[in-house]
């Protein structure tokens, strides 16, 4: 059997029987043509275990994939192999008794309180040409460091997911393909205020939350990526987008915010993940160390 025809009707399956995203179709798409390639794998029956641990051990070694990105490949190929064999194509999975190296523990990257205020302040007092992308642009990154929203979470914002009123934003089908609400803060609901006046007022009809400044239509990736360059340089911060969420997270932390609480908001579908954020935030531990019973005696 052909493999490029065989994960065609794997990504098919993934996406309209499993419900994958089109990202996750995207990145299984992507391992497996690079394997076929690398491998000189057509068929099915040419899938070895041989051939897919000296891959494995290739990207490793040679094209020096970090821990976490050998793991998406492994996990790729379980999948994709394991529906093989459910099919009928394989007697058994490939990958086998493959290791998978253990997966460093870091820190996440974060601004301090005085960095995320400052990058506020750039983004807000920057010269701009137009009132409008002035609020827009204090609007989005406002959100990511008051809510915590993701990149394509932003992208994906409906003028009706945003309820000034009740002060909560509703991402629809985040990571996950799960729902949330996202309590706003009277800050958050301010600066989204001036925006949606300004919108209304330039006559934005469009779905989007966040729209382009000469078309009637939602700001694009690009769009974002370009202002995001545009603060680099003019704040002399090092950032990404996803270093203000992590940014969030531990803003929550500091300020007393319980770990349920703080995992429902950022979307976690395990409340480990959340925990991360525990130790990433010193003046948090220092809060709690505190509370030690014996502190009275000194």
């Amino acid at each position: 059997m052909d493999i490029k025809l065989l994960a065609e009707r794997f990504y098919d399956y993934s996406l309209f029987i499993r419900g994958y995203s089109k990202e996750t179709i995207k990145r299984y798409r992507q391992v497996i043509q690079f394997y076929c390639q690398w491998a000189a794998v057509e068929k099915i029956e040419d899938v070895t275990n041989e051939n897919v641990r000296s891959f494995l051990f290739y990207g490793r070694t040679k094209r020096q994939w970090k821990a976490n990105t050998f793991i998406i490949y492994h996990k790729t190929f379980v999948v994709f192999f394991r529906w093989c064999q459910a099919e009928g194509y394989l007697k058994s999975s490939p990958v086998g008794d493959i290791e998978v190296p253990k997966l460093e523990k870091r820190l996440p990257n974060k601004f301090t309180k005085q960095n995320a205020l400052r990058l506020l302040e750039v983004v807000f007092n920057y010269p701009y040409k137009y009132r409008f992308v002035r609020y827009r642009n204090h609007a989005m990154f406002s959100m990511f460091i008051f809510a915590g929203l993701r990149f394509k979470e932003l992208l994906k914002l409906k003028y009706t997911d945003v309820d000034i009123e009740n002060l909560t934003i509703f991402v629809n089908q985040g990571k996950g393909s799960k729902d949330r609400i996202v309590p706003m803060s009277l800050a958050l609901a301010q600066t989204l205020k001036r925006y949606l006046d300004e919108r209304k007022r330039l006559n934005k009809t469009c779905p989007e939350f966040f729209t382009s400044l000469t078309l009637n239509r939602g700001i694009t990736k690009d769009g974002i990526k370009h202002i995001v360059t545009e603060m680099r340089a003019a704040s002399g911060l090092k950032f990404t987008i996803h270093k203000l969420r992590h940014t969030f997270a531990t803003l929550m932390l500091e300020g007393g915010c319980d770990i349920y609480s703080l995992s429902q908001m950022m979307g976690h579908s395990d409340i480990k993940t959340t925990t991360i954020y525990l130790y990433a935030s010193p003046q948090h531990l220092r809060s709690q160390i505190t509370k030690h019973p014996l502190n009275d005696l000194v």
